[in-house]
């Protein structure tokens, strides 16, 4: 039994590692040849796409928050230090719900999991450049503008590369391979 549970605590560990490469790696790659398109308010960042794979594995949520933070500490060097913190915990909250939510399908399609990382980065993100980078003082409407730029950005990943990543995943059976 020692071993089984070796042999899956090594998976685990190999497939967070390789999410958290793969995510650091594409939204470095994307912030070099597209330079503001994974730090602007409204930001499309391709790796996101990844957040699906919370559905598949739990080795997601701490792979995923890794590579974020690792990939937000590239925003460091663009004034961006916070984001290293919030946006974050902003991926820890939304690949946690996804994990959570991973049975609840309409028509054989997670979308409540889906929003999650549009409602978490709305949310957190919102407020952090509302609070930090806004001349001023806190305004309600501002920040329901901030947050709504950030979660138009993280729906567009999820619902149109998510749902193309999702079925490909699942017709191909890699769903099967990652152990959901």
């Amino acid at each position: 039994m020692e071993k089984k549970n070796m042999s899956r605590t090594t998976r685990l560990l190999t497939q967070g590692a390789i999410i958290a490469a793969m995510y650091a790696a594409l939204t470095y790659l994307q912030g070099v040849l597209l330079p503001g398109s994974t730090t602007a308010a409204v930001q499309f960042r391709v790796s996101e796409v990844l957040n699906i794979l919370a559905l598949f594995t739990p080795a997601a949520i701490p792979g995923l928050t890794l590579g974020c933070v690792i990939a937000n500490i590239y925003s460091i060097g663009q004034g961006l230090p916070l984001d290293m913190i919030f946006g974050s915990l902003a991926t820890l909250g939304a690949t946690i719900c996804i994990r959570l939510l991973k049975n609840v399908k309409v028509k054989d399609y997670p979308f409540l999991s889906m929003l999650m990382p549009a409602l978490w980065n709305g949310v957190i993100v919102g407020w952090e450049i509302e609070t930090f980078f806004v001349a001023g003082k806190f305004n309600f409407s501002d920040f329901l503008l901030q947050g709504s730029l950030v979660a138009l950005g993280e729906l567009g990943v999820m619902l149109v590369l998510g749902t193309a990543l999702y079925f490909v995943l699942k017709k191909r059976n890699i769903d099967q391979l990652l152990g959901s």
